[in-house]
């Protein structure tokens, strides 16, 4: 037989695995608001479905809560700490200055949750100092796609993803600093053909801007530092010289990881190698849906489901990747891509073209093409 456990030890250990924060809200008989902070919520059964939370037996807000035929639990949202402690904290006066609207079982829904779940009581059973509660599912949506509110080791946080500018790494100013040795060479180009021209670094899975230039007729040129996902079809001219296992992380990066999309995506990837370029031709209602949802992953701090609507939106846009030149046709494209050669300290870049204007003849294109091989070579002999 173990000894006891030390209370302290327990916490301190516990302690260790995050947490998101919810507040569970209810109303009461005299038609006021009531809540509580927990920090153990969890999913439990999809058919019925159903969730638990669990409040300590010693709990008056919770006794207050049970009173009720129906609570909602909120999911907070980062930024509403201070939200969170008032409601943590307050005997009284929990609600004031806090914006709500009643569910559909009329449990208060705070604004600017990230979701919300509105339930009815299941089942409450006894847990040692605290009880399992079961809610039923009556109601659910998201409100605002943002990250959670985490508690961790006593304090409050949220996650820190991915952003999509770019910070600072030596690798990534090596490129930029490589970048503008070739800028009047960039520039040049831009002129030349009344286009946009940009050079691009990749940095782990993403295509990094560390360099643009836009005499093109229109200034479609994120800023720099701003990063891209890499998902097959795109970013096939970082892959031409990729090690086989960085090969196989870019295609494991598509949302469909069967033989067939593979082969699609490693046949892309093979016609790269052999021409040297890249191109994506003109399909306006995929790569608005492409432009959306990439600016819906921005804006949500690229959250998981966000990334997994770019994956499906991008894996698309293989039907109109790489399309073959034939003399005497004319073509839209979006964009034309080449790599840079680069010594083995620096991350694969590669010199993108946009802004093209619309029904380009071959001959167009294979300027454009040639214009960009030529200024790679340029950044190649400097680097």
């Amino acid at each position: 037989m173990s000894g006891p456990i030390d209370a302290t030890l327990f916490r301190e250990t516990l302690g260790h695995y995050p947490t998101g924060v919810a507040v569970v809200t209810t109303m009461t008989d005299d038609g006021t608001p009531d809540g509580m902070v927990v920090g153990t919520f969890s999913s439990v059964s999809l058919d019925p479905p159903l969730i638990a939370f669990f409040p300590a037996s010693s709990s008056r807000s919770f006794a207050r809560l049970r009173a009720a035929p129906a609570f909602c639990v909120n999911v907070l949202a980062s930024d509403q700490e201070p939200l969170c402690r008032q409601i943590a904290t307050s005997s009284e006066g929990k609600f004031d200055g806090v914006g709500w609207r009643p569910g559909p079982l009329g449990s208060p829904i705070i604004e600017g949750a990230v979701s919300w779940i509105e339930c009815t009581y299941e089942e409450v059973r006894e847990a040692g100092d605290h009880f399992i509660v079961l809610g039923r599912v009556h109601g659910l949506a998201v409100e605002r796609s943002t990250l959670p509110l985490l508690f961790f080791q006593g304090g409050y946080g949220r996650f820190s993803p991915g952003s999509f500018v770019a910070a600072p790494d030596p690798e990534l100013i090596q490129a930029a600093h490589l970048a503008e040795t070739i800028r009047a060479q960039v520039e040049e180009l831009s002129t030349e053909f009344e286009v946009n021209c940009s050079v691009l670094a990749r940095v782990r899975d993403d295509a990094v801007q560390v360099l643009a230039t836009n005499q093109g007729r229109v200034g479609d040129s994120p800023p720099l530092g701003h990063r891209q996902p890499i998902i097959p079809p795109m970013g096939a001219v970082f892959m031409v010289d990729a090690a086989p296992e960085e090969v196989d992380g870019w295609l494991r990066r598509s949302p469909d990881d069967s033989h067939e999309t593979r082969d699609v995506h490693s046949a892309l990837l093979d016609k790269v190698r052999e021409r040297g370029y890249s191109l994506l031709a003109a399909e306006p209602e995929l790569l608005e849906r492409h432009r959306v949802a990439l600016s819906a992953f921005e804006q949500s701090d690229r959250l998981p489901r966000h990334e997994r609507a770019v994956q499906q939106v991008t894996a698309e846009l293989a039907d109109i990747f790489c399309p073959d030149l034939v003399p005497g046709r004319r073509y839209d494209l979006v964009s034309i891509v080449v790599l840079i050669p680069t010594p083995a300290d620096l991350p694969p870049m590669a010199l993108r073209m946009t802004g093209l204007p619309a029904s380009a003849s071959t001959e167009q294109v294979e300027s454009w093409i040639d214009g960009l091989k030529r200024v790679a070579r340029a950044a190649s002999m400097v680097g």
